[in-house]
């Protein structure tokens, strides 16, 4: 089978692109080379390059979806593309996955980082990873009100192979932390690879395996066919909204405009841009390769949800939470009776649903 490389004017002797040391939060110029070298070399070894990624032992991660993904934009003779992710993706997350992309600075909010391994619109309960179905959707229908579009043009072939690729990318970022941790704060080099794939690679990916265990299985919603079932909903919804168990009106406000008494709101990635003072925040921000980004609590009334607006889509940004925001989640995990009742939980849908334009319609 022949490939044609898709690169503007014809040979190039550019070097392959190689995956960035995750310095996030680090001055890097405390990080020696050797210290640089043991962690890159480890990564390497246990997941290749950009271009030839590789997947350690033990590791259910099939490889042939991850070349279709991987290396520099191509074609085959029957039409198909590869090199998936750089041609789809990587402008915005980075080759690295890191969420720092030549364009990731023009967005609000910025491109996910993936090698933390944190998504904020799933299925699934608790701190659990995504199902790939949940990745599977945020390509095919993108992220509403920011910058991430569908991608339902693609096959489904080529989405199966960039949603392979993401959780790639995920696995490895999160050997990689553990490599930081060991290397640079407990000064443990060279690095052992069997270590770092039983301590770090190993652990990473089995949170993925279980996750297919964590899926949330709504209960039937409540009936709503005629107006006096859509009022009782709506009521009981209305008294839920409001109510210091649920929290809504803390960031959403009391009419869901998101104008709550929170208002200094930041996630996951950006909380630890913060300092005390403004003088450690502004010190903070040469060790990020983006400045900090505040969080705004959603505006129920433009009817625009990031995480999708079918009934089903709200119950579980209710019910699950968004992961790695202040957006708890409000019904049973495992461990936890949750805030509401699984049932409880579509008529709140209701009431939020009836703040957007048209009553929700």
């Amino acid at each position: 089978m022949v490939f044609l490389l898709l690169a503007p004017g014809g040979c190039t002797t550019t070097e392959p692109p190689r995956f960035r040391l995750n310095t996030e939060g680090r001055d890097p110029a405390r990080i020696s080379r050797p210290q640089q070298d043991a962690i890159l070399g480890a990564l390497e070894g246990l997941f290749g390059t950009p271009d030839e990624p590789k997947v350690p032992p033990g590791i259910e991660l099939p490889l042939e979806p991850l070349k279709m993904a991987a290396g520099p934009v191509g074609s085959a003779e029957d039409g198909s593309l590869w090199g998936l992710y750089r041609k789809y993706c990587a402008a915005c997350h980075g080759i690295s996955g890191d969420g720092a992309g030549p364009r990731a600075a023009l967005f609000d909010p910025y491109p996910r980082d993936f090698r933390h391994g944190v998504y904020k619109y799933t299925s699934t309960a608790g701190g659990a990873k995504p199902v790939r179905t949940d990745l599977q959707r945020t390509l095919h229908c993108g992220i509403p009100g920011t910058a991430m579009p569908s991608f339902d043009r693609l096959s489904d072939r080529e989405i199966v192979a960039l949603v392979q690729y993401v959780v790639y990318l995920s696995i490895r970022g999160e050997t990689e932390l553990f490599l930081l941790q060991l290397v640079l704060d407990e000064d443990e080099y060279p690095v052992d690879k069997a270590k770092a794939a039983r301590e770090g690679a190993l652990p990473a990916a089995a949170s993925w395996v279980a996750a297919e265990k964590m899926v949330v299985q709504p209960p039937p919603p409540p009936a709503l066919d005629t107006a006096e079932q859509l009022s009782t909903s709506l009521a009981r919804g209305r008294k839920l909204f409001a109510t210091k168990d649920a929290k809504c009106v803390q960031c959403h406000g009391p009419a869901g405009k998101g104008d709550g008494e929170q208002s200094e709101l930041y996630d996951d990635w950006n909380k630890r841009k913060r300092g005390v003072t403004p003088q450690q925040t502004q010190e903070l921000a040469r060790l990020f390769r983006l400045p900090l980004e505040q969080l705004r609590p959603r505006n129920f009334t433009e009817g625009i949800f990031h995480g999708g607006a079918r009934p089903i889509d709200i119950y579980r940004r209710i019910h699950v939470g968004i992961k790695g925001t202040p957006m708890p989640a409000a019904g049973p995990a495992p461990g936890s009776s949750g805030a509401l009742k699984p049932e409880d939980i579509w008529h709140l849908v209701s009431f939020v649903r009836s703040l957007g334009p048209g009553g929700g319609r």
